[in-house]
């Protein structure tokens, strides 16, 4: 892990906490290690960056470390600066605001740049909340696919949940999104005015944490059910094919 290829660092795929919950919980030692290795980071939010690496790595001098953030208010321009160290035999971290890097994530076009160079880019385990609830969904993972964010405007977004429901019942494909965490609400009660009764749908909330709750039910059990998800992240998992 320690050494670097053909005078290069590596670039390391951190993965981080999805909430208040203690990092060995969910965190491989793995993480310790890298973040030990690390004095360069490409992030999200700086702030919560260091606390994340403080939280998991108490010992590291965070008035050494040197980072860079992948944002809105970023400059895309700039991305390849970010990968200085790296040329120069330093190892470097990239580090989610939740979760896995690359996943739903803008560290994605950092990592691109990375294998554009023929730098090592190295992921590690951790929680990804979007694979965490496939995994417990009981739904077909064989054949999944991940879209994302639905429309904001309520018309196009009916429609999306409509086209999701049609492409599993064809095909037996999984369909798993997500929303803004304080629209969670709204898109659970459109799912259930929108999709079959029978089709299944799994919500998944605040994965890993100990506030956890996953729970698969037809949308007609859900009708009669709906849990409490405003501003809690959630994943949603919907499935209405055949039993596979």
């Amino acid at each position: 892990m320690e050494g670097s290829e053909n005078g290069k660092g590596k670039l390391y795929l951190i993965p981080s906490l999805m909430g208040e919950i203690e990092p060995l919980e969910v965190l491989p030692l793995s993480v310790k290690k890298v973040l030990d290795l690390c004095d360069h980071y490409i992030v999200e939010n700086e702030k919560s960056a260091r606390a994340f690496i403080k939280r998991v790595f108490p010992a590291k001098n965070q008035q050494e470390l040197v980072i860079y953030t992948t944002n809105k208010f970023s400059d895309p321009a700039e991305y390849p600066s970010y990968l200085d160290a790296a040329r120069n035999g330093e190892h470097i971290g990239i580090i989610s605001e939740a979760g896995a890097p690359g996943i739903a994530d803008p560290g994605a076009e950092i990592i691109n740049l990375a294998h554009e160079e023929g730098l090592r880019v190295v992921p590690l385990v951790g929680p990804s909340s979007i694979f965490m609830a496939m995994m417990a969904s009981g739904m077909n993972g064989q054949n999944f696919a991940f879209t994302g964010y639905l429309p904001i405007d309520n018309q196009e977004r009916k429609k999306a949940i409509k086209d999701l429901e049609s492409t599993s019942r064809k095909s037996g494909q999984s369909q798993i999104f997500m929303e803004t965490p304080y629209r969670n609400e709204k898109l659970m009660k459109e799912l259930i005015s929108t999709c079959n009764p029978n089709t299944r749908l799994c919500v998944a909330r605040e994965i890993s944490t100990l506030d956890e709750y996953i729970r698969t039910k037809p949308i007609s059990w859900w009708k009669h059910n709906l849990p409490d998800l405003e501003k809690r992240p959630t994943i949603f998992v919907l499935s209405a094919g055949e039993e596979w």
